[in-house]
Protein backbone atom coordinates (compact mmCIF):
# COMPACT_ATOMS: atom_id res chain seq x y z
CA UNK A 1 0.00 0.00 0.00
CA UNK A 2 1.88 3.04 -1.25
CA UNK A 3 -0.83 5.68 -0.83
CA UNK A 4 -1.40 7.35 2.51
CA UNK A 5 -4.83 6.23 3.64
CA UNK A 6 -6.50 8.05 6.52
CA UNK A 7 -9.21 5.84 7.93
CA UNK A 8 -11.99 6.82 10.32
CA UNK A 9 -11.99 5.00 13.61
CA UNK A 10 -14.78 4.68 16.19
CA UNK A 11 -12.78 5.88 19.19
CA UNK A 12 -15.35 8.54 20.06
CA UNK A 13 -18.06 5.91 19.78
CA UNK A 14 -16.23 3.62 22.19
CA UNK A 15 -15.96 6.48 24.67
CA UNK A 16 -19.64 7.26 24.30
CA UNK A 17 -20.60 3.63 24.81
CA UNK A 18 -18.35 3.13 27.81
CA UNK A 19 -19.80 6.23 29.47
CA UNK A 20 -23.34 5.00 28.87
CA UNK A 21 -22.55 1.73 30.65
CA UNK A 22 -21.55 3.87 33.66
CA UNK A 23 -17.84 3.19 33.62
CA UNK A 24 -17.57 6.89 34.50
CA UNK A 25 -20.40 6.62 37.03
CA UNK A 26 -18.32 7.60 40.05
CA UNK A 27 -16.91 10.61 38.25
CA UNK A 28 -20.44 11.82 37.54
CA UNK A 29 -21.39 11.30 41.19
CA UNK A 30 -18.47 13.44 42.32
CA UNK A 31 -19.50 16.16 39.87
CA UNK A 32 -22.99 16.22 41.36
CA UNK A 33 -21.59 16.42 44.90
CA UNK A 34 -19.30 19.29 43.90
CA UNK A 35 -22.11 21.21 42.26
CA UNK A 36 -20.78 20.80 38.71
CA UNK A 37 -23.95 18.99 37.65
CA UNK A 38 -27.41 19.77 38.90
CA UNK A 39 -30.49 17.59 38.81
CA UNK A 40 -30.91 14.10 37.35
CA UNK A 41 -28.84 13.09 34.35
CA UNK A 42 -30.80 13.17 31.11
CA UNK A 43 -30.57 9.93 29.14
CA UNK A 44 -28.87 10.16 25.74
CA UNK A 45 -31.33 8.43 23.44
CA UNK A 46 -32.83 8.61 19.95
CA UNK A 47 -36.38 7.74 21.03
CA UNK A 48 -37.41 9.61 24.16
CA UNK A 49 -40.83 7.92 24.21
CA UNK A 50 -39.09 4.58 24.84
CA UNK A 51 -36.83 6.05 27.53
CA UNK A 52 -39.89 7.15 29.49
CA UNK A 53 -40.38 3.57 30.62
CA UNK A 54 -39.02 1.79 33.69
CA UNK A 55 -35.44 1.48 32.41
CA UNK A 56 -34.12 4.53 30.49
CA UNK A 57 -30.59 3.07 30.62
CA UNK A 58 -31.68 0.30 28.25
CA UNK A 59 -32.72 2.92 25.69
CA UNK A 60 -29.31 4.54 26.10
CA UNK A 61 -27.64 1.20 25.48
CA UNK A 62 -29.71 0.58 22.35
CA UNK A 63 -28.84 4.00 20.93
CA UNK A 64 -25.16 3.50 21.73
CA UNK A 65 -25.19 0.06 20.10
CA UNK A 66 -26.74 1.52 16.95
CA UNK A 67 -24.21 4.33 16.68
CA UNK A 68 -21.28 2.10 17.58
CA UNK A 69 -22.48 -0.64 15.25
CA UNK A 70 -22.68 1.71 12.29
CA UNK A 71 -19.21 3.06 13.03
CA UNK A 72 -17.81 -0.45 13.46
CA UNK A 73 -19.27 -1.64 10.16
CA UNK A 74 -17.87 1.39 8.35
CA UNK A 75 -14.49 0.74 9.93
CA UNK A 76 -14.40 -2.93 8.89
CA UNK A 77 -15.07 -2.10 5.25
CA UNK A 78 -12.48 0.71 5.14
CA UNK A 79 -9.88 -1.31 7.02
CA UNK A 80 -10.26 -4.30 4.72
CA UNK A 81 -10.02 -2.01 1.69
CA UNK A 82 -6.77 -0.63 3.12
CA UNK A 83 -5.64 -4.25 3.44
CA UNK A 84 -5.99 -4.56 -0.34
CA UNK A 85 -9.38 -6.33 -0.33
CA UNK A 86 -11.92 -3.69 -1.40
CA UNK A 87 -15.59 -4.26 -2.12
CA UNK A 88 -16.49 -6.45 0.85
CA UNK A 89 -19.55 -5.88 3.01
CA UNK A 90 -19.27 -5.86 6.82
CA UNK A 91 -20.72 -9.38 7.04
CA UNK A 92 -18.14 -10.58 4.51
CA UNK A 93 -15.33 -9.22 6.67
CA UNK A 94 -16.76 -10.80 9.82
CA UNK A 95 -17.15 -14.18 8.14
CA UNK A 96 -13.62 -14.11 6.71
CA UNK A 97 -12.11 -13.42 10.13
CA UNK A 98 -14.31 -16.10 11.70
CA UNK A 99 -13.23 -18.71 9.15
CA UNK A 100 -9.61 -17.76 9.83
CA UNK A 101 -10.22 -17.99 13.60
CA UNK A 102 -7.88 -20.55 15.19
CA UNK A 103 -7.19 -22.01 11.73
CA UNK A 104 -9.95 -24.61 12.06
CA UNK A 105 -12.50 -25.65 9.47
CA UNK A 106 -15.98 -24.25 10.08
CA UNK A 107 -19.45 -25.24 8.96
CA UNK A 108 -22.30 -22.97 7.95
CA UNK A 109 -24.06 -23.77 11.22
CA UNK A 110 -20.88 -22.96 13.19
CA UNK A 111 -20.72 -19.49 11.67
CA UNK A 112 -24.43 -18.79 12.11
CA UNK A 113 -24.23 -19.86 15.75
CA UNK A 114 -21.12 -17.77 16.38
CA UNK A 115 -22.75 -14.55 15.20
CA UNK A 116 -26.34 -15.37 16.25
CA UNK A 117 -27.50 -15.11 12.62
CA UNK A 118 -30.91 -16.64 11.98
CA UNK A 119 -30.95 -16.39 8.18
CA UNK A 120 -28.41 -18.92 6.92
CA UNK A 121 -28.59 -17.42 3.41
CA UNK A 122 -26.76 -14.33 4.68
CA UNK A 123 -23.74 -16.40 5.68
CA UNK A 124 -23.98 -18.68 2.63
CA UNK A 125 -23.89 -15.69 0.29
CA UNK A 126 -20.89 -14.21 2.10
CA UNK A 127 -19.03 -17.53 1.83
CA UNK A 128 -19.85 -17.73 -1.89
CA UNK A 129 -18.43 -14.25 -2.40
CA UNK A 130 -15.28 -14.99 -0.40
CA UNK A 131 -14.73 -18.25 -2.28
CA UNK A 132 -15.01 -16.44 -5.61
CA UNK A 133 -12.27 -14.07 -4.42
CA UNK A 134 -10.05 -17.00 -3.47
CA UNK A 135 -10.10 -16.12 0.24
CA UNK A 136 -11.81 -19.31 1.46
CA UNK A 137 -12.19 -22.85 0.14
CA UNK A 138 -14.80 -25.53 0.78
CA UNK A 139 -14.38 -29.12 1.87
CA UNK A 140 -16.27 -32.02 3.43
CA UNK A 141 -16.55 -33.45 6.93
CA UNK A 142 -18.60 -36.57 6.37
CA UNK A 143 -21.84 -35.37 4.82
CA UNK A 144 -21.38 -31.84 6.08
CA UNK A 145 -19.86 -29.08 3.97
CA UNK A 146 -16.99 -27.18 5.57
CA UNK A 147 -15.08 -24.00 4.81
CA UNK A 148 -11.46 -23.08 5.52
CA UNK A 149 -9.33 -20.03 4.90
CA UNK A 150 -6.89 -20.06 2.00
CA UNK A 151 -3.36 -18.71 2.07
CA UNK A 152 -4.63 -15.53 0.39
CA UNK A 153 -7.42 -15.21 2.94
CA UNK A 154 -5.04 -15.62 5.88
CA UNK A 155 -2.72 -13.02 4.36
CA UNK A 156 -5.64 -10.58 4.00
CA UNK A 157 -6.55 -11.11 7.66
CA UNK A 158 -2.94 -10.45 8.67
CA UNK A 159 -2.85 -7.20 6.70
CA UNK A 160 -6.16 -6.18 8.26
CA UNK A 161 -4.70 -6.85 11.70
CA UNK A 162 -1.68 -4.67 10.94
CA UNK A 163 -3.84 -1.75 9.79
CA UNK A 164 -6.12 -2.22 12.80
CA UNK A 165 -3.21 -2.18 15.24
CA UNK A 166 -1.70 0.92 13.63
CA UNK A 167 -4.85 3.01 13.35
CA UNK A 168 -7.57 1.77 15.69
CA UNK A 169 -5.87 -0.04 18.56
CA UNK A 170 -3.18 2.62 18.95
CA UNK A 171 -5.82 5.36 19.07
CA UNK A 172 -8.01 3.52 21.60
CA UNK A 173 -5.00 2.82 23.82
CA UNK A 174 -4.09 6.50 23.71
CA UNK A 175 -7.46 7.40 25.25
CA UNK A 176 -6.52 5.49 28.40
CA UNK A 177 -9.40 3.01 28.34
CA UNK A 178 -8.96 0.17 30.79
CA UNK A 179 -8.82 -3.16 28.92
CA UNK A 180 -10.48 -5.09 31.76
CA UNK A 181 -13.41 -2.69 31.80
CA UNK A 182 -13.85 -3.03 28.05
CA UNK A 183 -13.92 -6.80 28.53
CA UNK A 184 -16.59 -6.32 31.21
CA UNK A 185 -18.64 -4.27 28.74
CA UNK A 186 -18.35 -7.09 26.18
CA UNK A 187 -19.44 -9.65 28.78
CA UNK A 188 -22.50 -7.56 29.66
CA UNK A 189 -23.41 -7.24 25.99
CA UNK A 190 -23.21 -11.00 25.47
CA UNK A 191 -25.45 -11.56 28.48
CA UNK A 192 -27.98 -9.01 27.22
CA UNK A 193 -28.08 -10.69 23.81
CA UNK A 194 -29.80 -13.65 25.47
CA UNK A 195 -32.45 -11.36 26.93
CA UNK A 196 -33.18 -9.88 23.52
CA UNK A 197 -33.41 -13.36 21.96
CA UNK A 198 -35.82 -14.56 24.65
CA UNK A 199 -37.94 -11.42 24.34
CA UNK A 200 -38.02 -11.81 20.55
CA UNK A 201 -39.38 -15.34 20.92
CA UNK A 202 -42.03 -14.07 23.33
CA UNK A 203 -42.99 -11.27 20.92
CA UNK A 204 -43.40 -13.79 18.12
CA UNK A 205 -46.12 -15.55 20.13
CA UNK A 206 -48.18 -12.40 20.79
Amino acid sequence: MDEDISLPHPVALFKFFVDILSINYHRRERDVENGKREGPRQPIVSAAHLAEGAMPALSELEFALTVLGNGFQRWMVRCMAAADVPGLLPIDVLILHAVNHRWREKTLSDLCMMFNIEDTHVVAYALKKLKALGLVETGRRGKEKTVAVTEAGAAACARYRDVRERLLVASVRATGFDAERLSAVAEAMRALSGQYDQSARAAASL
